[in-house]
């Protein structure tokens, strides 16, 4: 079971991290061998109580890879395709 400081702790290593690297909930969730869903709720929840000026700098790069969410998909897509159709 996890503490309520080892869960504020927690969500001020990953919000930091987010966005020192500038990365994705995903790609947090992989450093760290967490899930996916575990690092968005301590990043969006437990970090808005415990650490505000944090949280807002967070919001702002989810906010920038939800506007770029597109482009990333578009662009893993067209590698798979070319991967697929590449001649051997």
């Amino acid at each position: 079971m996890v503490y309520i400081s080892e869960s504020k702790e927690r969500c001020i290593i990953l919000g930091e991290y987010l966005v020192a690297n500038n990365s994705t909930v995903r790609a947090v969730a992989n450093k760290f061998g967490i899930s996916k869903s575990t690092v968005h709720k301590d990043i969006t929840q437990i970090l808005k109580t415990h650490n505000q000026e944090l949280f807002k700098e967070v919001k702002a790069v989810l906010e920038k890879n939800k506007q770029e969410r597109h482009l990333r998909g578009g662009n893993a897509t067209k590698l798979k395709y070319e991967k697929l159709h590449r001649p051997v």
